[in-house]
Formats: C-alpha cells, structure tokens, sequence
C-alpha cells in the first residue's frame, strides 16, 4: 500500500491522521503527530489514546506505534509520564508571533534559544544512566561511601584513562588524572599552583577569563586566524597558554600541526604550560578526528575535559590530565576531602563509559548533532545564501559572517524575533583592539553569530531556524561604480 489516510478517536474528538505517501509507516505517523502538534490541532497538555487504541484504529502494528510514541517523546514532541499516559508536550505548543517591543530589552524570556554550549537536555539517556547507577551502586566498595579522595574516583580515573587514549590519542596513567567539576574548575586550580600571566586566544569563553583574573592571573591575547592560534607570538614570560585545539572556540576549526609543534616546543625550552581545553573533541562530522596536543608532550600540556557537552553540565563531572610535576600540587590545592562531585556519580560515569554506553551516546548526539548542522546550512542556503556559515566541521554551533558593521543590529533583530543569539564580538579578548602585528595596530574583531544549534529541542527547532534567519541583514548593495581615473 503505497499511500493511505485514516483517522482515529482522540479524547472523544475525531482527528484525521494524513499519513500519505510511501516509506516507513513509523516515520509516516511521526509526520502527522508532528503536524498535528504544530498546527495546533492537538494543543499542549492533550492526552493521547492508548498505543494499542490508535494502532487499532489506523490498521497498525502495535510496535510501529509504541516505537512512534518513544521517538516523539525523545524529540520533545510529546511527553510520557507513569499511570498518565502519552500527552502533547506543553513546549510544543504552536510558536505565536513576538509582539515587537519598543526596545529589546523588554523582551524578558526568549522565545527560542540558539545560545552556544547548552545540549538539549530531553536527550540525556536517562535509562542507560539508571542501569549503570544500579550497577555501580551494588558493586561498589564500603570506602565509596566515606571522605571522597581528591584525586576522585579510581575506578572513574581508569575508566577515563582507558577512554581517551582510544579516542584522543591521551598518554596519562590513571594517577595523572585528577577529577573535577568542570573545565572552570580545573581552571581555577590551575590558576592557583601555576600562577600568571597567561596568553590566551583572542576568541574564547569571557567566563574563563575572569574566572582567571578573579583569581589574579591576567591574560594577554594571542591572535586567531584559519590555522588557529598564532602561537608565535608567545613569550618567555608566559606561565602558560589556554588554547582550543581540536576546534578554536568560537571561530572554529583546528590548530595547525606546525603551530601545535611550535607550542609544545615553546612550553620544553621556557618551563611553560600548555593548557588545552578539549571542550568539544568528540563532536567530529566531516574529517577524522584530531588527536589531543597532550599526546605531543604529557609532561608540558594539561587536558581539560568534561561531559557537560556530552551529557549534561547538571553533573559537574570533569578531569584534568596533569604533568607529573603538577599531581600532587593541584590535589594540595583542592583539599584533604572531595567537596564537590558525588562519589557515586563518578562510579556511574565509570560504569557508563566502561558498559560502551558513553561511546553509544556520542554517536548518537553526532549523528543528532550533524543533522542539526545540515538543516542550518540548508535554512540559510535557502533564504541566506549571502551569509558564509563557517565552524562547522565539529563542535556543537556555527558562526555565521556578516557584513561589517551589521552584528550589533542583527542580535537586536533576533531579540525583536524573541530569538537569544550572541553577537561573535561577545568574545572577543578586551585587549585585542591593542594587539599590534609587527608593530602595527590590528583590529581583529570581524562581524558574525555565534549560533548554537544542539540548545533546542527539536519540535522548536525549525521555528528557531526561521526566526534566525528573519533577524539576519539583507544583501549589501553594490558599491557605486568609480569614475574613471584622470588621465
């Protein structure tokens, strides 16, 4: 049967289900659900029958529609609880048009959410992560349950120790590995044994950089090109460096070889220290994936790692892989006791990785990832064409380059959409409009959207996509044509 139409009863009321076409009967029902929910025809809160009523009632296996139902609860779509049944999910309601304020600044709560750094939360496996809560928790040894050791879990550090030689090229016994709560942490830990200054890329989280002043270590900029950081201009009196290697945050894309020779070679002959933040290193889609700088020189490079990108950042899991030297210093620095991740969520997490669901995970949110990708690049190749979309080879957002002079406005029309966007300049180093290239003045700063396509769920994320491109600047008009030179 290559196309056919049916309805079903839903709460007493008739609602026909168009599911047309050929292919798959799952995604053919998936299409029509969605529809529904879209067009408002089934609103927020609406309970759904029973699988079995509705595969009945369209001529259905029962598994096509419990499969159905499971998908669209893990999209956002819809929502299940225990003993209440399958309901319309309350944010998939229909998006209403944003009255336009007098200013964007009356815009109290965004609409849509295209802001960097935050993964979709409906995906977190929560069914996998119970499993290995279980099974963490019955194996376990009684000392789990006393003072937590600072260096963190072992079973966690072997885990991790084991996981990121496979797929970062990491060289770090399980001993050079010390646990934290995130990269802000172990940045701030860094920052109390190394001490200052440090360089730091021109682009990059403003949040890493106060968290270092905070804690009296300035930072200088280093200039960012298409080959990365421009390590070359690194000095003697550098303590260390923060870089993104695996994919410069937020301009995108890796770090040369050369240049991550010439920073390894910078740290053996000055003492200083290379720490990489390796925020997105799982996330590759169209090239294999680089190895950690790390693997380059153990004993003069710091691995920052968390799975805030990966999982969730409600965990507060993270890891350093130190140098030798650095081990006992940065434990010194975290205290006697571990006051800041629960013991038992580190053996889960060693539990996860070690049952191959994290490896399941990654692929999973790659693959979801990817697809959100692709789906920006056509939405703007559509309606943008003008507009380059750069970054996007790995990592979980896009910079979009805009004309000069236009960033400001654009974030200002995307507030007017309701749309939470971030200009490129929002991460810009406050001291690079004083940066100099061989003596001269450089200003580096370059016009964009920093776009972060793994926030929203995915019944919103089509509507973020149209209110993302309504907000961009139309096409520059040609310049006017120049008289001709006097002869």
């Amino acid at each position: 049967m290559n196309s056919w139409v049916n309805s079903a009863e839903i709460l007493g009321s008739d609602l026909p289900l168009e599911l047309s076409g050929t292919g798959n009967r799952r995604a053919l029902l998936m299409d029509a659900l969605r529809e529904a929910v879209r067009s408002g025809r089934l609103a927020p809160g609406t309970r759904l029958p029973p699988y079995r009523s509705l595969a009945a009632d369209l001529g259905l296996a029962r598994n096509t529609v419990a499969d159905a139902y499971a998908e669209l609860v893990a999209e956002g779509w819809l929502a299940a609880r225990q003993g209440s049944g399958t309901r319309v999910a309350e944010r998939a309601a229909p998006v209403t048009p944003v009255h336009r304020p007098r200013t964007p600044e009356r815009v109290a709560r965004p609409v849509h959410d295209l802001v960097q750094g935050q993964p979709d939360p409906s995906v977190f496996p929560r069914t996998a992560w119970l499993a290995s809560a279980r099974r963490a928790l019955a194996a376990a040894p009684d000392d789990a349950f006393g003072p937590g050791d600072p260096h963190g879990r072992p079973e966690l550090r072997r885990a991790l120790s084991g996981y990121l030689a496979r797929v970062r090229g990491v060289r770090a016994a399980p001993e050079r590995i010390v646990l934290c709560s995130g990269a802000a942490h172990g940045l701030r830990l860094l920052a109390e044994v190394v001490g200052g200054p440090w360089a730091a890329e021109e682009y990059g989280l403003p949040f890493h950089r106060e968290l270092l002043a905070s804690h009296g270590v300035g930072t200088r900029p280093l200039g960012v090109d298409a080959d990365g950081a421009r390590v070359d201009g690194l000095t003697r009196h550098d303590r260390a460096v923060l870089l993104t290697p695996a994919h410069q945050f937020p301009t995108g894309g890796p770090l040369h070889p050369e240049r991550r020779a010439a920073v390894v070679d910078w740290a053996r002959a000055t003492g200083g220290l290379v720490v990489e933040d390796d925020y997105d290193g799982e996330f590759r889609y169209d090239r294999q994936p680089v190895g950690a700088v790390q693997g380059l020189d153990p004993e003069h490079v710091v691995l920052l790692g968390s799975v805030s990108k990966s999982l969730s950042p409600a965990l507060r899991i993270g890891w350093m892989v130190l140098p030798q030297r650095l081990v006992a210093p940065v434990v010194a620095a975290k205290g006697e006791r571990e006051p800041f991740s629960s013991a038992t969520e580190q053996l889960t997490l060693a539990d996860f990785i070690e049952s191959g669901a994290y490896d399941r995970q990654v692929r999973r949110m790659r693959q979801r990832h990817r697809r959100r990708r692709d789906q920006l690049v056509a939405a703007l190749d559509a309606r943008a064409s003008h507009v380059r979309v750069t970054g996007i080879a790995a990592g979980l957002h896009a910079v979009l380059e805009l004309p000069p002079g236009t960033e400001r406005s654009a974030v200002r029309a995307a507030a007017w959409q309701g749309l939470a966007v971030e200009g490129l300049g929002d991460y810009l180093h406050p001291g690079a409009e004083h940066r100099t290239v061989a003596g001269a003045p450089c200003v580096p700063h370059r016009d964009g959207l920093v776009v972060g396509y793994a926030t929203p769920a995915e019944s919103a994320y089509q509507e973020a996509l149209d209110a993302l491109c309504r907000s961009l600047p139309p096409v520059s008009p040609p310049a006017p044509p120049q008289p001709p030179a006097a002869p």
